[in-house]
C-alpha cells in the first residue's frame, strides 16, 4: 500500500476529524488566554478566530527531514517577521536604524546563521501586535502551513507526479475551507498593494529590512522550483543547496543584492505556477498583504487608533474574490514585466553574477496589471520578450467617445515639434541610457504620450493637468502644441518634469505608458518613482477607498 493510499484511509477513517476537534479546541483556549490574559483591556481585540493544525498526511515534515537546512530557515523567517511588526507598532517614533542596523544585524550575523530547528511561537516575540490584529496573524499563519505541506508533498520521494498532484489539491482544498483565514486563489492587482494612501512607507523608511523581507519570499516560493525540475533526489538537493546560499549571497553589500520588486510566484517559480496556480496565486497575495500590513503599521498617516480597522480592511480584501482582482492572464503578464531581475533573479540556473536589475529600487508598480501587457522587454529590459502586441484589445480607435482629433485640448494640433531646439538642457535627475536625459528627449517622450487618445483625454479633463500646462505654455515651453507635442526647450524642467509625473501617477494612464517600451523606461527612472512617491505622500489622508472592482 503506497503513501497516498495511506493517507487517504487514514481520513476517511475520521482521524482527520479527531485532530481538528482537538486542535481547535485547543487552540480555542489559547487564542482566548491571549486575548483575555494578556491583553490590556484598551489594546484586547475580541477575535472568534481559531487556529488549526496540518491535514493529516503521511508526508507531513518530509521537507524538514530531507532538508532541514532548509527548514530551519524558515523558522527565523518567522522571528523577522514578527518582530518587524511588533517594533513598528510599539514604537512609530524609533529611529530606523533600530530595524536597518540593530534588528537587521541581529537576524543577518547570528539567528539566520543558526536558525532555530523548530518554528516559533510568533505571538510570543509579537505580543502587541498580536493583540492587535489577531485575525491578520491567523492568516499568516494558515498560508504559512499550505507553504509548509506542500514543501512536504514536492520533497517525499515516495510519490509519483501523479499523487504529488492529488495531494496538493487536497491541500488547496483544505486551505480554503477555512474562508475566514484563506487568501483568494484570484489575483489581487497591485492597486491593493501599492494604491492605498499608506502605500510604500515601509520601503521607503526601511530599505535594508525591506530588502530582506523580500528576500525571504524570494525564497519561499524559489523553492518549489528545484523541487519540481530536479530530475533525482541527487538534483533536487543541490538545486535546494543553491537556492539557499544564493539567498545567503544576497545578505552581502545589503541591499544592493536583494529584490528591488516584490517577487512573483509566475516569475521565480514558473514551473511550480504552471502546475499548481491556485497556490502560486495565494502566495502571491500572502507575500503583499505582509507588505500591505508593514505599510500600515510604519505610516505616520495612518493614526494609531486605526490601524487596526486598515488592516482589517486589506484583510478582508486579500481574502474575497472581487476586489482588486484581475485575469489570471494579466498577473502572469504583469510578473514578466516586473522581470525576473528586478526580483532577486532565477532561482535555478543562475550565473555566478548577480543580474543586472532594470527597476529602481521600491519601484512602484500599480497600473501594470490593467490591460494586456504581453512580453514588453524592448531594449534593455533583460529578462522580457520583445512583442510589438501592445495593450492586447486596446485600440486608438475603439475606446467610446474617443477620437482621433485633439478635441477638448485646445491648441494642440497634429503638427510636428516646431520650434525644437536641438540643445542639450538636461532634465535634471532624469537618465536615459549613459547619459542625462535631455529636454529634447523628454519632449519626445512628452509627444508620444500625448499622441495616444486615453492619455489626452485624461488631461483634457483633469484641471490641475490643464493648469500645469497653461503654466508651461506661459512659460514658453507649451508654444503651439501640436497633437501632443512641444516646441520649445525654454520649458522649465522642474515643470515639465512635474506635468509627466502627475500623468504617471494615473493608473489608467500608467497603463498605457507600459505598453511602450519607451515610455517604460521613463517610468523606470528613480526621478519619476521618487516625484511619484511624492505625490502619493502629498495626497490627502483620507479612509480607505471603496472595494474597487474589475
Amino acid at each position: 500500500m503506497n503513501a497516498t493510499t495511506n493517507t487517504r484511509n487514514a481520513r476517511s477513517g475520521g482521524m482527520e476529524t479527531r485532530m481538528n476537534t482537538k486542535v481547535r479546541g485547543r487552540a480555542v483556549l489559547g487564542a482566548a488566554a491571549l486575548v483575555m490574559g494578556l491583553a490590556a483591556p484598551a489594546a484586547a481585540q475580541l477575535s472568534r478566530t481559531y487556529e488549526q493544525f496540518y491535514l493529516p498526511a503521511e508526508h507531513n515534515w518530509t521537507f524538514r527531514r530531507s532538508y532541514a537546512a532548509a527548514d530551519r530557515l524558515f523558522n527565523a523567517f518567522d522571528y523577522g517577521h514578527a518582530i518587524l511588526y511588533e517594533k513598528l507598532y510599539t514604537r512609530p517614533g524609533a529611529p530606523a536604524s533600530e530595524l536597518e542596523e540593530k534588528e537587521y544585524d541581529f537576524i543577518t550575523r547570528r539567528l539566520l546563521v543558526s536558525p532555530p530547528r523548530l518554528p516559533l511561537e510568533e505571538a510570543a516575540i509579537e505580543v502587541e501586535y498580536a493583540k492587535l490584529a489577531p485575525e491578520a496573524k491567523m492568516m499568516f499563519d494558515w498560508a504559512h502551513l499550505l507553504h509548509r505541506q506542500i514543501y512536504d508533498v514536492l520533497a517525499d520521494e515516495r510519490l509519483s507526479q501523479a499523487e504529488k498532484d492529488a495531494e496538493v489539491a487536497d491541500l488547496v482544498r483544505y486551505y480554503k475551507s477555512r474562508p475566514d483565514l484563506a487568501f483568494s486563489s484570484r489575483p489581487k492587482n497591485m492597486e491593493l498593494m501599492e494604491g492605498q494612501y499608506y502605500a510604500t512607507a515601509f520601503r521607503e523608511g526601511y530599505p535594508k529590512f525591506n530588502g530582506l523581507i523580500w528576500g525571504y519570499h524570494w525564497l519561499q516560493v524559489g523553492l518549489y522550483e528545484p523541487l519540481m525540475t530536479g530530475r533525482t533526489q541527487e538534483e533536487r538537493q543541490a538545486g535546494v543547496t543553491a537556492a539557499v546560499t544564493r539567498f545567503r549571497q544576497m545578505l552581502v553589500n545589503a541591499p544592493e543584492h536583494m529584490p528591488r520588486v516584490m517577487p512573483m510566484t509566475a516569475a521565480i517559480a514558473p514551473t511550480f505556477t504552471a502546475r499548481y496556480p491556485e497556490a502560486a496565486i495565494i502566495f502571491d497575495n500572502l507575500h503583499a498583504m505582509h507588505d500591505v500590513i508593514s505599510d500600515i503599521l510604519a505610516s505616520p498617516r495612518v493614526p494609531r487608533a486605526k490601524k487596526r480597522e486598515e488592516i482589517l480592511t486589506a484583510a478582508r480584501r486579500y481574502r474575497d474574490d472581487t476586489s482588486f482582482v484581475m485575469s489570471i492572464d494579466e498577473w502572469k503578464q504583469m510578473a514578466q514585466m516586473m522581470g525576473t531581475n528586478n526580483m532577486g533573479g532565477p532561482v535555478i540556473g543562475f550565473l555566478a553574477a548577480f543580474p543586472e536589475p532594470t527597476l529602481p529600487r521600491g519601484a512602484v508598480m500599480a497600473g501594470m496589471e490593467h490591460g494586456g501587457m504581453p512580453g514588453m522587454n524592448h531594449a534593455g529590459m533583460p529578462g522580457m520578450q520583445h512583442d510589438s502586441a501592445g495593450m492586447a484589445g486596446m485600440q486608438h480607435g475603439g475606446m467610446a467617445g474617443m477620437q482621433h482629433d485633439s478635441t477638448g485640448m485646445a491648441g494642440m494640433q497634429h503638427g510636428g515639434m516646431a520650434g525644437m531646439q536641438h540643445d542639450s538642457a538636461g532634465m535634471p535627475g532624469m537618465q536615459h541610457g549613459s547619459g542625462a536625459m535631455t529636454m529634447q528627449r523628454m519632449m519626445e517622450i512628452h509627444e508620444r504620450m500625448m499622441a495616444d487618445p486615453v492619455i489626452r483625454e485624461r488631461v483634457a479633463t483633469d484641471p490641475e493637468l490643464q493648469r500645469m500646462m497653461g503654466e508651461m505654455h506661459a512659460a514658453g515651453g507649451m508654444q503651439g502644441m501640436d497633437h501632443g507635442a512641444m516646441s520649445g526647450a525654454a520649458a522649465d524642467s522642474a515643470q515639465a518634469v512635474d506635468f509627466v509625473v502627475r500623468l504617471l501617477s494615473d493608473p489608467q494612464v500608467a497603463a498605457r505608458v507600459h505598453s511602450d517600451p519607451e515610455l517604460h523606461r521613463l517610468w523606470s527612472d528613480p526621478e519619476v518613482q521618487r516625484r511619484l512617491a511624492e505625490l502619493r505622500r502629498g495626497q490627502p489622508v483620507a479612509p480607505a477607498s471603496p472595494e474597487h472592482k474589475h
